[in-house]
């Protein structure tokens, strides 16, 4: 009789990062720290501080450090479990940057001049630099080195996800050889957040920006400074074109959201009460339990240090790997042939 054989399924690997170049906002939360974390269970899940990324913008030190170090301990405060999560600095794995100049050697200088990020940059009169212009493949070698097969994004960087399959199909076909898995997006349920001002809600523009763990007081007077149209309570207004609406409907019930749509669409609700609202709602989720543990935190940023190092020694773990592989088919190492 033949031995029947079994397979090992290995469980699904999940890679994302956040730039620490400003606090945590609602976007940020609804975009992906929400949904990285109900992930945790469900794979194995690395993320990390995208600090490399944040040096593009941020030419200070100590600002620098502060943001890494707030990023991390929000995350941790809103819920994600180290013993289920890696969380880790880029930094940490310095063969991030080794494989990023690997791979732009087999990547062409049109597809990253199709990037938009790149062309905002432009189209909004910044002078961008060369890290801004190359942003796309630094991106990819953070995913492909860890060897992804779902990376949970916003909108936003859904192209650059496109790209970093793009370029592990260049490397692949380069050296004829399938070293890079080609990753998938994984959209969150609300990909794109509406800012306090209108648009989308972005660290670039801090008037957009709701922090999640901020002071109560400033929490409040941000949503209070929403700009609004001189309509009164007892006027009809449109919901779905109104900043308060939209992110109360992110927070509340959906009972409470449509005794909000009802109010504002037939009149009888005023944007000085709806703004209350929408300021409690905040307090009901990211008030509470999460802002003390968020408090303690701050007062041991050492264990927070210690999850970041932890971390970081399992993912270069992975890292290594890959790259025994890369350095393999590029020959940038020797091997003997036996």
């Amino acid at each position: 009789m033949a031995e029947s054989s079994t397979t090992t399924r290995q469980p699904m690997r999940y890679l994302s990062g956040v730039q620490s170049s400003g606090r945590l906002h609602l976007g940020n939360y609804f975009g992906a720290v929400q949904h990285h974390i109900n992930l945790q269970t469900q794979g194995e899940c690395l993320y990390f501080i995208a600090n490399y990324h944040s040096l593009t913008t941020i030419h200070d030190g100590e600002q620098l450090r502060k943001f890494t170090f707030d990023i991390a301990a929000d995350y941790l405060a809103l819920g994600l479990d180290p013993q289920h999560a890696l969380l880790f600095r880029q930094s940490d794995i310095p063969a991030v940057t080794e494989l990023s100049w690997i791979l732009s050697s087999v990547t062409g200088m049109g597809l990253l001049e199709r990037a938009h990020s790149y062309k905002d940059k432009l189209t909004k009169g910044i002078v961008p630099n060369v890290g801004l212009f190359t942003y796309p493949i630094l991106m990819a070698a953070d995913i492909l080195i860890y060897q992804s097969d779902k990376v949970p994004v916003g909108m936003d960087q859904v192209q650059h996800v496109e790209m970093a399959r793009d370029i592990a199909g260049y490397f692949n076909q380069q050296f004829q050889k399938t070293v890079f898995k080609l990753p998938e997006t994984l959209l969150s349920s609300t990909p794109k957040v509406v800012g306090l001002t209108g648009g989308k809600m972005s660290k670039s523009d801090d008037k957009s920006v709701l922090p999640i763990l901020g002071d109560s007081s400033e929490i409040k007077k941000r949503i209070m400074s929403i700009v609004t149209d001189s309509k009164g309570v007892h006027d009809p207004k449109d919901p779905d074109q109104n900043p308060i609406f939209l992110l109360y409907q992110l927070l509340a019930t959906p009972v409470e959201v449509q005794e909000m749509r009802a109010g504002f669409e037939h009149g009888g609700l005023g944007y000085g009460e709806a703004k209350q609202r929408l300021f409690l709602k905040m307090e009901e989720i990211f008030g509470g339990s999460i802002r003390t543990r968020r408090a303690e935190l701050e007062k041991h940023p050492d264990w927070v240090e210690d999850v970041l190092v932890e971390s970081a020694k399992k993912a270069d773990l992975i890292a290594r790997a890959t790259m025994e592989q890369v350095y393999q088919v590029t020959g940038l190492r020797s091997w003997k042939i036996k």
